[in-house]
């Protein structure tokens, strides 16, 4: 039986499908340099998020979802799309949406400079940056995701993040290409104290992650406990 969750998740992936395929095919900037656009973390954000939602609806045809309440094991799908949720989904995309709009509140020509106004469709920004942020609280709102334990969560998230800090510096250090014209500016000191900042950042959006879970879902998970302790 199909989840009702499918009205949300079949619109929301078909968006981002047509955006990812916008950027990929029809964007004249990008794939000149070494690199590609695989060294730009929004563009790998827009394959994570395109992946995730193609899950979820993969998901609601074929897997389970299962709530605190409800009985029976969690399909493989279902272990995959709360894995992958809890683990990279929502702190990489919340990243993304924080950092650039509160760079570009600062000084945009630090991260999406007037000229590209020309290039890239406002509506293909806000898919890019903004649209998931309320993608992403929708989907904590209509489906429990079962969290991994935390040493798990933090080895996956920060080993993700780390191998992505040092592609770019590989990339700085090859092509003398600063993927992040902020990069560019900064002593070295202050880089340090800029990335290490960013890491902690990652830290408690996976945080904030669990904490919006738990509260949406252990009124539920209580009462279940109590229920079975009766």
């Amino acid at each position: 039986m199909v989840s009702k969750s499918i009205v949300f998740y079949l619109p929301v992936y078909i968006v981002q499908v047509y955006g990812l395929a916008w950027d990929i095919f029809l964007l004249p900037m990008g794939w000149e340099t070494y690199g590609g656009k695989f060294k730009y973390l929004t563009f790998i954000n827009m394959i994570i998020q395109t992946v995730y939602f193609g899950l979820c609806v993969a998901n609601d045809f074929c897997g389970t979802n299962v709530r605190p309440s409800g009985k029976g094991q969690r399909s493989r799908l279902q272990r995959w799309r709360d894995n992958f949720l809890a683990t990279i989904v929502f702190p990489v995309g919340m990243f993304v949406v924080l950092t650039f709009w509160g760079i570009y509140a600062i000084d945009r020509e630090l991260v999406y400079p007037k000229e590209l106004d020309k290039i890239i469709p406002s509506w293909l920004n806000h898919i890019m940056h903004t649209t998931i942020l309320p993608f992403l609280l929708i989907d904590k709102f209509l489906v429990y995701h079962q969290y991994p334990s935390r040493k798990a969560g933090f080895i996956t998230l920060l080993s993700l993040a780390l191998t992505y800090l040092a592609w770019i510096l590989w990339v700085a250090f090859y092509a003398n290409i600063w993927v992040y014209p902020i990069l560019k500016v900064l002593s070295p000191h202050q880089k340090a104290v800029f990335i290490m900042a960013l890491l902690v950042f990652f830290v408690f959006l996976y945080l904030l992650g669990e904490f919006i879970n738990k509260t949406l879902w252990d009124k539920e998970r209580k009462h279940v406990k109590k229920v079975k302790s009766s």
